[in-house]
């Protein structure tokens, strides 16, 4: 039987994930209701023949369905969440699992306590680039890690801000952008330590920053950088370099580097440096592009999502996960705003560090 899936909020996101609920094969999983305020969602809801709600619980009682995209903006999403484990339904919510540590934490108690399976949307995960370069580490390849550099550097268009939760606390991309790349650097490289970040908003003159700079010390002791702004013209950002968004102009260009004792890798175009023989700087590297066989981590991610549903599959990125990374992203804005270094796992109560953490 097919899985009915909602989708709550008709943003950018939002419409992706309907996208692809309208192009899965018969007997997958369908669309089965929208939630959003605004005359476009009800258009196109109209359009897809589908119900369009403008209140998420009124849709959950009335469509009842198997599962529901949370794509609403941050502020709203434990809301929605809340609605959904409220009456037995799974839900895939968007990144951040909230703009609130304590509130992510309770809504992340919440599922457990429920048995509801709740999917934290950070899709880079199910890319294929990101699971490959993962295994090379756990394997060995590339000896310990050392230092990892991340770029996330990008210029948004004025009518990007058009919706104003964008310039207001609780936007800005810290929450918005770098949230993806310190999951990514999480899942690649494990729990992180402490954080020192700074930040600022001369760009913009926004409520939010538009720029960061960060370090990273994780546990194994390994250490990061990464830098950040959404106002300047840079391919080096990991969406315009993958090439899994369609939104965005590919460029060739790598965002990620990291280095281990044994070998070096660029992301995503998974180009890995190394000796061939004698090491050391007076001797010639050798550079090997491994090959990754594209895949949308989008469409990935929607397919894990449907076994979630099912309960064929544990979450790739719990609620527990989802709460880690929003610690560790938060650690940021209270780095730049004291000055100190911040030790992001002290935030959390025992019971939501993810395993293995």
């Amino acid at each position: 039987m097919s899985v009915a899936v909602a989708v709550i909020g008709a943003g950018v996101i939002g419409r992706a994930h309907i996208r692809i609920l309208g192009a899965l094969p018969p007997g997958q999983g369908r669309l089965a209701a929208i939630v959003d305020p605004t005359a476009e969602a009800a258009v196109l809801a109209a359009r897809l023949g589908v119900p369009c709600f403008t209140a998420t619980e009124a849709m959950l009682d009335a469509v009842q369905p198997d599962g529901a995209v949370i794509a609403t903006p941050n502020a709203l999403h434990v809301a929605g969440a809340r609605a959904c484990i409220a009456r037995g339904v799974a839900a895939l919510i968007e990144k951040p699992i909230a703009d609130d540590l304590d509130a992510a934490v309770a809504v992340a108690d919440e599922a457990e306590r429920a048995g509801v399976p709740l999917l934290v949307g950070h899709f880079r995960r199910h890319n294929p680039v990101m699971q490959a370069a993962r295994l090379l580490i756990q394997e060995g390849r590339l000896g310990r890690l050392v230092t990892i550099s991340a770029d996330s550097m990008v210029l948004k268009p004025d009518s990007y801000f058009d919706a104003a939760w964008r310039r207001e606390i609780g936007g800005g991309p810290v929450l918005i952008n770098l949230v993806h790349d310190i999951d990514a650097l999480r899942y690649l490289c494990g729990e992180i330590e402490t954080v020192q970040a700074v930040t600022g908003s001369a760009a913009r003159r926004f409520a939010v920053e538009d720029s960061a700079a960060v370090l990273l010390r994780f546990r194994s002791g390994a250490l990061a950088t990464i830098t950040l702004s959404d106002a300047v013209p840079s391919p080096w950002c990991w969406d315009q370099t993958s090439g899994e968004n369609p939104h965005f102009i590919s460029h060739q260009a790598n965002a990620y580097r990291l280095c281990g004792t044994d070998a070096s890798l660029e992301m995503p175009e998974m180009a890995l440096w190394r000796y061939a023989g004698q090491c050391g700087w007076d001797q010639p590297l050798v550079r090997e592009v491994l090959a990754v066989p594209p895949r949308d981590p989008l469409v990935e991610q929607m397919h894990h999502f449907l076994r979630v549903i099912r309960r064929d599959e544990a979450p790739l990125v719990s609620g527990r996960d989802g709460v880690a990374t929003l610690a560790a992203t938060l650690a940021v804005k209270r780095s730049a705003e004291t000055g100190e270094a911040v030790h992001p796992g002290r935030a959390l109560p025992s019971r939501t560090h993810p395993p293995g953490a």
